[in-house]
């Protein structure tokens, strides 16, 4: 596998919208419902929605390509957080979320998202960020040992809606060097 990383444009909406609908579901609980996955794919991670995300200057999506099949992306947020909670846990400014991370099953364990991660800590550390910050369920243990392992650390807690649920996710954040 030779994965090439680059920013997403345009005409990746709808493979960046295939590929959520495999790898969204994977970082769920196991007591979210199908229907509440779905009804978070229809209003976040549709093609429609990847590509106001994809237009919108504050958002960078990266992605991991091989033979023109993208296998995992990232997608960061420049800016303040909106939620209270994040705001006053978060404590390094300039501040960029951590949006979205996510590999193909097929791409688990080649190091794939580590190199995304580690791209999207480039880029912020190149528009003048100082640190980084995510939310993760608190139930995901694969994706909170990743986390760790790429230097984030558990600075607070808010909620994060998945369908009809209400998810408690905790807030990580990392210094950019």
């Amino acid at each position: 596998m030779s994965v090439v990383l680059r920013t997403a444009g345009p005409a990746d909406a709808e493979p960046l919208a295939e590929l959520a609908a495999i790898t969204f579901p994977l970082a769920c609980p196991p007591t979210t419902t199908s229907a509440d996955q779905q009804a978070f794919l229809v209003a976040h991670l549709s093609a429609a929605r990847f590509a106001q995300h994809l237009a919108d200057p504050a958002r960078t999506v990266l992605v991991g390509e091989d033979e023109g099949r993208l296998l995992g992306y990232v997608m960061t947020v420049d800016g303040d957080p909106a939620d209270p909670h994040v705001a006053a846990s978060v404590h390094l400014r300039p501040t960029v979320e951590l949006s979205k991370c996510y590999a193909h099953p097929d791409a688990h364990g080649t190091g794939l998202a580590a190199r995304l991660v580690a791209a999207a800590l480039e880029q912020a550390a190149r528009r003048g960020a100082a640190g980084m910050w995510l939310g993760v369920n608190v139930h995901n243990e694969r994706a909170r040992r990743f986390y760790t392992k790429a230097g984030f650390e558990v600075v607070g807690t808010k909620q994060f809606q998945v369908g009809s649920r209400t998810e408690d996710d905790v807030v990580m954040e990392r210094a950019i060097s």
